[in-house]
């Protein structure tokens, strides 16, 4: 009981604190009292309920004495009756002053409550005009996706319309003929510029009309008459003036470059002829390739035939071979030969022909130069002729390509149609002159110049004459090398004994092998080809051959050498002259010819010095193979070497210069054979030095006859001729 009463206590204490608390939340606003602490919500506590549960009890009052307050009552012992009267007391206080506060602000919080109430009369007229807002923003909604609705329609519509006018007006434009096409396609001369540009307007009414036909439009059936007449009429004006401009090529003495250029402007005549009426195009096409056969067949067989008789007179003929003689007789009733055999061996200037500056030259005029009484070889005949021909064909092939509107296989066809019948015949006239041709310079020449025409008609772009270039290819070849064969075939067979007096001097043959052999070399190092080498090395063996043929016929060994180092000497002068110096053939020679001095200076030292060279070998033997002392029984002869040597040494060089001298044709050859030869006689004469300074000849009294070796030398130069 005493623990009941003694939460009761409590309990009334925190109601009253509650109320404390409630009175000075109320007052706060109105009064100015705050700060006091949230109520204490307990609920209803029924102590005396059968349901109570302890142990929810001892939680509200250990809950309750973790109270400041409670604690602090409990602390000081406070008569918890005594004190609760007093809180109530406060509390009526408290309500009578509160009550009195509401009293004094009454006519306050009445304003305040008319005010709110005028606030929600205003507030509701806004709600009401809101609402009637929205309801109109909901219709307005309505109405803009109504309007764009039927904008997307209009916009689609417009569209469609757009469409069709325009397939209506290019149909509509298409179809119409207007007054001025219709004027200027029956009165303008075709000349004008208002006529062509017409033509193909009417060209353009043509081909649409045709398709709207394909496509069923009925319309077109308006305008198909006229458009023929037009169609026939501009017909007619262009066939006229086409023709009329192939048939001027057909007057003599007119250059037909000059009106077929002229045609190029009108181009788009034979496009609307090729379009509207293919059978006048056909026409028209064969019509101008009929007349420009004729012309261009005319024109080379007469500029061919007068530019033959501007050739030299004397040609090469089958006797005209590197190998017969010079002295070889023909019959009573045979043509006089060559002047000069070897000039057509010679290159000279012949090899200008196909240099830049004169491979593109102008064309020869033969009249002038009948009348300058000028003549020129095959070749330079030749590159007029084909540099023509190239010229015209090229520009044929272009105008046949742009004007008849043809190119690939139709373009190869039609130009071969103007110009097959021009090129079959200088190719029948190669091969005739090619049959009676011995001068291989020549045909080796206009071989190199086919193939640089080739080059220039590739970069031209003109395709149409490879087929004539690997013809006349054809021709060349084969004649080229069955020359060169006949050349090697002669050199072969020619017999020594056959050529007359025997000289040490170079053969006209060997002459006629460098001067023919240095010109092909220097022509086919601008375009190389294999085959030549090969056949260039074929006549060069044949040519040493012969060299060592005539050699032979020559009784002392002296005179072979002479001979031989000779035309070595003179064979590589040429090819190094005119031939690159790395040539196989300068090569070759070059081997030959020092092997041949230095047998020659050999032979030369021989008669005067040879039993010296004797000595010196065979005592180097000896001292080699340790048997220096069988020197010992040679003091004589070294004597009388060492005094046969100091007493003629002089007069055997002087005689030995003089004989070099007279012996070869080319001084600085001779001089070169000289040197050679001092040189060797100084190192003979420095061994011999050397053996006699072995033990056992150091003592010959002899020695000291011996020459300063540097004395020799010096006096052996004054003998070194100068030129």
């Amino acid at each position: 009981m005493a623990a009941a009463a003694t939460m009761a206590a409590a309990a009334r204490e925190l109601v009253l604190r509650a109320g404390a608390s409630d009175m000075e939340e109320e007052e706060g606003p109105l009064g100015g009292v705050s700060g006091l602490q949230e109520p204490l919500q307990l609920g209803e506590l029924d102590i005396t309920s059968d349901e109570f549960i302890l142990d929810e009890v001892d939680v509200h009052i250990q809950a309750n004495l973790e109270d400041e307050l409670v604690k602090e009552a409990l602390k000081t012992g406070v008569d918890l009756r005594h004190y609760s009267k007093q809180v109530e007391l406060e509390l009526q206080q408290i309500e009578q002053k509160s009550i009195r506060d509401y009293i004094q602000e009454s006519e306050n919080i009445a304003s305040l409550h008319n005010q709110i109430t005028a606030c929600d009369a205003v507030l509701e007229r806004m709600e009401q005009m809101l609402g009637a807002f929205q309801s109109d923003l909901s219709s307005i909604s309505s109405e803009i996706r109504t309007l764009q609705e039927q904008s997307g329609a209009m916009n689609i519509r417009l569209r469609n319309r757009q469409a069709v006018r325009g397939k209506l007006g290019e149909l509509v434009d298409g179809l119409v003929v207007p007054s001025a096409l219709v004027t200027a396609i029956l009165e303008a001369p075709v000349t004008e510029p208002r006529f062509l540009e017409q033509l193909q307007e009417l060209d353009a009414k043509a081909a649409a009309v045709r398709e709207q036909e394909a496509r069923g439009t009925a319309a077109c059936a308006d305008v198909r008459g006229v458009l023929d007449r037009l169609r026939v009429k501009a017909v007619t004006k262009i066939r006229e003036f086409i023709l009329q401009k192939i048939y001027s090529f057909r007057k003599p003495m007119t250059n037909y470059q000059i009106p077929q250029t002229a045609l190029l402007k009108y181009r788009f005549f034979y496009q609307f002829l090729l379009g509207n009426e293919r059978a006048t195009a056909k026409e028209i096409r064969d019509e101008y390739v009929e007349t420009l056969s004729k012309i261009y067949l005319s024109y080379f067989r007469s500029y061919l035939g007068r530019l033959m008789k501007v050739q030299y007179e004397e040609v090469a003929e089958k006797d005209d071979l590197m190998g017969v003689e010079d002295t070889a007789k023909k019959g009573f009733f045979s043509k006089p030969s060559l002047r000069s055999r070897n000039t057509i061996f010679t290159l000279g200037t012949r090899g200008a022909v196909i240099s830049p500056a004169e491979l593109e030259a102008p064309i020869l005029v033969p009249h002038t130069a009948q009348r300058g009484e000028q003549r020129y070889p095959f070749e330079a005949l030749f590159r007029s002729q084909h540099y023509a021909l190239l010229d015209n064909s090229c520009r044929e092939y272009l105008f046949i390509c742009e004007f008849f509107v043809v190119s690939g296989p139709a373009a190869h066809d039609l130009f071969h149609a103007v110009m097959g019948r021009t090129l079959a015949m200088t190719l029948k006239h190669l091969e005739s002159y090619l049959a009676d041709c011995y001068d291989a310079i020549a045909v080796f020449l206009c071989i190199h110049i086919v193939l640089r025409f080739r080059n220039i008609a590739a970069k031209r772009d003109v395709p149409a004459l490879d087929r004539y270039w690997e013809q006349v290819l054809a021709l060349l070849w084969p004649r080229f090398e069955l020359i060169l064969e006949m050349n090697v075939q002669s050199v072969r067979a020619t017999d020594p004994q056959r050529l007359g007096g025997l000289d040490t001097r170079p053969h006209y043959i060997t002459r006629r092998y460098a001067e023919f052999s240095s010109a092909l070399v220097s022509i086919n190092q601008t375009i190389p080809n294999e085959r030549t080498l090969q056949l260039l090395g074929q006549l060069q063996v044949e040519v040493e051959n012969f060299v060592l043929r005539v050699a032979a016929e020559f009784s002392s060994r002296k005179e072979q050498l002479v001979f031989l180092i000779n035309n070595y000497d003179m064979m590589l002068g040429v090819l190094m002259e005119r031939a690159a110096d790395d040539s196989k053939e300068v090569e070759s020679f070059q081997q030959l010819l020092n092997a041949r001095t230095q047998e020659f200076i050999e032979e030369l030292l021989s008669p005067p010095f040879g039993g010296l060279v004797a000595f010196v070998k065979e005592a180097e033997a000896l001292i080699e193979r340790g048997q220096a002392e069988r020197l010992r029984g040679e003091e004589a002869r070294v004597t009388q070497l060492i005094r046969g040597f100091g007493g003629s040494w002089k007069a055997s060089v002087e005689s030995l210069s003089q004989d070099v001298m007279r012996s070869f044709t080319n001084f600085r050859n001779g001089t070169s054979i000289i040197q050679g030869a001092l040189t060797q006689l100084i190192q003979l004469y420095h061994r011999f030095h050397r053996v006699l300074a072995q033990p056992q000849l150091r003592a010959l009294p002899a020695r000291a006859e011996l020459i300063n070796i540097h004395h020799l030398m010096v006096e052996l130069k004054k003998h070194k001729p100068n030129f």
